[in-house]
Order: structure tokens, then sequence, then C-alpha cells
């Protein structure tokens, strides 16, 4: 498989987590017990920077700018499958970047959240570093000029 191929099923991927975590992350499930938690957060106001905010409005923010990061990283993917090998060969530093970007996405999936963020970063972080090691195999660097 040719490393255009895992970046586009990464893409594939991360628009399909992007979606599910922008409409996901604001549920609760009443048999949980946080009614109440959830509750405060949304009752409870506090000044910032002159801002009137509260924990729920911080919460969704957070929640939305990960969507948005996951969308940003879809594109970013299906870009690179479009580049030709040798572009790809000089961007082996962008591509293991966004590799290990998500492995460490993956390891705080793993320790904070629930199997679907694990499974879809688990899947994400295999198909980005395939992509970024057959991209460095795929071309050989020409020699330094002197």
């Amino acid at each position: 498989m040719q490393a255009s191929m895992f970046y586009r099923i990464a893409a594939v991927l991360l628009v399909l987590f992007a979606v599910g975590h922008t409409l996901g992350f604001r549920q609760s499930d009443p048999t949980w017990g946080v009614d109440a938690v959830v509750g405060s957060m949304r009752s409870i106001h506090f000044d910032v920077l002159g801002f009137n905010r509260t924990l729920w409005d911080f919460f969704v923010a957070a929640g939305f700018s990960v969507g948005v990061f996951y969308l940003f990283a879809a594109i970013l993917a299906w870009q690179l499958s479009g580049l030709p090998a040798a572009t790809l060969g000089l961007m082996r530093g962008t591509a293991w970047a966004f590799a290990l970007c998500f492995a460490a996405i993956t390891v705080v999936s793993w320790r904070y959240l629930f199997i679907l963020p694990i499974a879809f970063s688990i899947l994400i972080t295999v198909c980005l570093t395939a992509a970024a090691w057959l991209s460095a195999k795929q071309v050989s660097m020409p020699p330094l000029r002197q």
C-alpha cells in the first residue's frame, strides 16, 4: 500500500471522529449520576478577564476546539495524500510530527476516555505512522550539495 492510501483512510476516520466528537461531547446519560455536576457547571457564573462565564462555557469551548482540530487534521491528511512521493519525502518532519501528535492523543484517550475515542485514536495513529514510514521509503533523498 502507498502512503497516500493511509493518509486518505486517516482523513476519513478524522472526519468521522470530528463529527462524532462534535455531536456527542455534550451528551450525558442520566444513569451516570452527573446531572447535579452538569447543572452546577451551567449555573455558576464567574468573571474571567471581563467576561461572564461558566465552567460549562469552558467545557463547550474545549469540545468544539477539539472538533475543529480533528477537522483540520482531516484536511491536512487529505492534502498530504495528494502530494507526489518526492514532496512527501521532503516533508518527513511534518509527517512524523502528525503521527506523533495522534500517538499522544491515543495515550490521552487511553488514560481518560472510553472505547470509541481510543479505537479512533489508535486507527488514526496507525494510518499516520504507516503513511509517514512509507513516504520516507518511497523516495530516496538526493545527496547534500557541497
